[in-house]
């Protein structure tokens, strides 16, 4: 098996190893820190600090006696408490034993503190991760601005079309008679549902304060606004501006005529004819589409047919900026949308309804960190938000030796009035390590036995 396959053409083996350090080495940093610091304001002291695993390249001591390090293996990262016996927090009983009878010292191990502190820093390290999430989506959005009130014309995406009817600064009112709602309106993204597809079509706007009609080519060309990693389309070579003209030698015009053929062809290939700016010629491009996992708006999931690109209009839609708080509200949704999708889908594997393939191991993530970082900062940033909420809550599964299971355990206590004995918790400890193991090396499987 030629394992050097797995790897995305687009760069090489180096730049998706960086890529992919950087984003794991950012999240965990992030969650790590917030372990640290709520231990800290909490009264825990900790001893060391680590970014990697393994032989430390580099460390130093902190005036509060930490040891802060960056180790060889970026795959992860600890903090290690007083009393604690190793980065998954098991009790270190020598050390333990050493403090027990000095009240100020126990008080300042992870477990000798009181269970307020311990869960409050446990928690802390997926709450970090959630928050670094919404801070990210929230300063995107201040960046590009929303879409809101009624669509207006940003900036033309260049075409192979001559008629195109639409001007910058253009207000749409209507699109072939059909009036066209405010963005901010429920009944905005299916208005033009049904409309006839044409070429050309009469475009009602509102332009220098004027209404008039315009003839424009058709508003939702087959242009490429966005691939996604690991898709057919990446993989062929397409980049985000393209613009397919013909599938199979018949000229398209409009972007639903691209989806139709995609998902009518039941995986059959497709000759693409392509349209790049700045090229002489148009290229020629042959894909396969793949089956796809799709999460609906009722929480299921439907299996599509997809080459992996989203489109949009001939043009970017003019923009507002946000206020803090508005871009931070969406910021949580945008999580919140995140979490809802993901334990539905792990929910729906679980269950068999769709395929396990859907979830990816490292290959997999190194993968998509550098198809990310290839397509911008924009939108490599936008992957460690994600990432970074899917981080958060896998750590929160209430399985032994990740953040959930210790929380599990407080709860536990809190409720008995005394932690699981020493034994039991040791038991766990090892059981949930070979969960997580055993998952890790499924996934491993996935990325590279799925096609």
């Amino acid at each position: 098996m030629d394992f050097m396959s797995f790897i995305p053409q687009f760069g090489g083996l180096l730049w998706t190893i960086a890529a992919f350090v950087l984003a794991l080495s950012v999240i965990v940093a992030i969650h790590e820190y917030g372990h640290y610091i709520v231990g800290r304001w909490s009264g825990i002291h900790a001893d060391v600090f680590s970014l990697g695993f393994g032989p430390v390249l580099w460390s130093r001591v902190d005036k509060r006696g930490t040891r802060w390090q960056v180790a060889a293996l970026p795959f992860g990262g600890y903090v290690k408490f007083a009393g604690d016996a190793n980065a998954a927090s098991g009790k270190d009983e020598e050390a333990m034993a050493e403090v027990v009878d000095d009240p100020v010292r126990l008080r300042a191990t992870m477990h000798g503190a009181p269970l307020w502190a311990r869960t409050a820093t446990v928690a802390a390290g997926p709450v970090f991760n959630f928050a670094l999430s919404i801070a990210v989506f929230a300063l995107i959005l201040l960046s590009t601005g929303v879409t809101r009130g009624q669509l207006t014309v940003g900036e033309l995406h260049p075409l192979p079309v001559e008629n195109r009817g639409l001007q910058a600064g253009d207000v749409l009112l209507a699109v072939g008679g059909v009036p066209l709602p405010s963005t901010d309106d429920e009944t905005y993204s299916g208005a033009l549902d049904g409309l006839e597809r044409s070429p050309v079509v009469d475009i009602t706007v509102e332009r220098a304060g004027r209404e008039e009609t315009v003839k424009g080519s058709w508003i939702f060309p087959p242009i490429v606004s966005s691939l996604s990693p690991q898709s057919a389309a990446f993989d062929a070579g397409l980049e985000a501006g393209d613009v397919i003209t013909a599938i199979d030698g018949a000229p398209i015009f409009a972007f639903d005529q691209l989806k139709e053929a995609v998902e009518g062809g039941e995986g059959a290939p497709l000759d693409l004819t392509v349209w790049r700016a700045g090229a002489a010629d148009t290229l020629a491009m042959t894909m396969t589409p793949r089956r796809v996992d799709e999460p609906q708006p009722d929480g299921g999931f439907e299996t599509y047919w997809r080459i992996g690109i989203a489109g949009g209009f001939a043009f970017s839609p003019a923009t507002t900026t946000p206020g803090v708080f508005e871009a931070l509200g969406l910021g949580v949704q945008q999580t919140g949308r995140i979490i809802t999708s993901s334990l539905s889908g792990l929910g729906h594997m679980i269950a068999g309804s769709i395929s396990t393939c859907n979830l990816s191991g490292p290959i997999g993530i190194a993968q998509t960190s550098g198809a990310m970082a290839s397509q911008g900062a924009e939108s490599f940033i936008w992957f460690i938000a994600v990432l970074s909420t899917a981080v958060g809550m896998l750590n929160l599964f209430p399985v032994p030796a990740l953040d959930g299971g210790h929380l599990v355990f407080y709860a536990y206590e809190a409720v008995s009035g005394k932690p699981p004995s020493d034994g039991a918790l040791k038991v766990l400890m090892t059981l949930g390590l070979a969960m997580v193991l055993t998952l890790m090396v499924f996934a491993l499987g996935n990325d590279i036995f799925c096609p």
